[in-house]
């Protein structure tokens, strides 16, 4: 099994807790999370996810009880400022003011960063470029849509040149094509060296992005590692073969025994766990026979199976009791 190392990592947490009154939100949770990737947490409405971003960030202090919990190298319980230095966030909804322009918004955050006037202006007119928003800079925010407000958040985001990205549900009411946009600017800033953290509900999303998934029920890490990893957990893989001559479709019933048959459909199922090592097992046996399938598909479990085998099927509305931010500890300008 490979190992990371601590200098290797982005951020660290050894037994998270959080809970509100007797509602335990997150029940020591581990987290490790290497640099220059995309980590996913994911988990129903109410699992903790939100929480765990607000403690990482700041926002929020730790339970009683919580470990060592390292964020960019940082301790974030004695270098808080170094932790918001090296972070930004980017919330379920937007902080994007609407009463003033795209280029406003960019520079009131490079002011609160402490930017030059020069220094701002340059740095607010590339991110509105990179993020494709230069032709609406001059527009009133109010005007954008959803995906363009979006983008508009991660660029006030990027203003610091944030090492560490969270995006907590960043895709939450967008459209398609808006959600699709918004993982090729993800997947663009891990490519220039980012680590991005990412919450989300949408199974899709943790599957096409994420290098590693940790799945949170019940304020516990059910089961983490890759998409791959993870659908492996789940039974019902399987390879389905379809003949259309019922004499081959007989032969390979007698050498695959172990495969469900169907007679009327000509077909066999297999079990299987959708490995190529399996795959060609059962190629090497049907080739024995002598006869071909006209059709072979091979069926693994997704990550929809994943989540309601792990999570049991929760489905339960938005119930998380956050909490009001802690005042001391509120960063400035790179979380808002």
């Amino acid at each position: 099994m490979t190992t990371t190392t601590t200098r290797s990592l982005a951020i660290e947490a050894r037994g998270l807790r959080k809970a509100y009154g007797d509602r335990t939100v997150l029940d020591a949770i581990d987290l490790a999370v290497p640099a220059g990737t995309v980590f996913s947490l994911l988990g129903p409405n109410g699992a903790g996810k939100t929480t765990a971003v607000k403690i990482l960030s700041t926002l929020v202090r730790p339970g009683p009880g919580s470990g060592v919990i390292r964020v960019g190298g940082h301790d974030l319980a004695a270098e808080p400022q170094a932790v918001r230095a090296a972070i930004g966030v980017t919330g379920q909804f937007s902080a994007v003011d609407g009463l003033i322009t795209g280029e406003e918004n960019m520079l009131l955050m490079a002011d609160l960063h402490h930017l030059s006037r020069r220094e701002g202006r340059a740095t607010a007119a590339g991110l509105l470029e990179r993020l494709d928003l230069t032709e609406a800079a001059q527009k009133s925010a109010a005007t954008y849509s959803g995906g363009m407000k979006r983008r508009l958040d991660i660029a006030m985001t990027l203003v610091g040149n944030p090492r560490i990205i969270f995006l907590d549900e960043p895709t939450t009411g967008l459209d398609p094509r808006s959600r699709h946009n918004m993982w090729g600017i993800v997947r663009r800033l891990v490519s220039e060296g980012a680590t991005v953290f990412l919450t989300t509900q949408y199974l899709d999303e943790a599957d096409e992005l994420a290098d590693r998934i940790a799945v949170l029920s019940d304020g516990r890490i059910a089961a983490e590692g890759s998409a791959e990893e993870l659908k492996r957990l789940v039974p019902g893989g399987h390879v389905r073969l379809r003949f259309t001559d019922p004499s081959a479709y007989r032969t390979a019933a007698v050498a695959l025994r172990e495969g469900t048959r169907d007679d009327g459909a000509l077909s066999l199922r297999l079990p299987s766990d959708g490995s190529q090592r399996e795959l060609r097992s059962v190629l090497d046996r049907l080739d024995s026979t002598g006869v071909e399938a006209d059709e072979l598909t091979v069926h693994t479990p997704d990550l929809d199976d994943v989540f309601f085998a792990l999570t049991g099927g929760t489905t339960a509305p938005d119930q998380q009791p956050d909490g009001p931010a802690v005042p001391d500890q509120q960063p400035k300008g790179a979380v808002r």
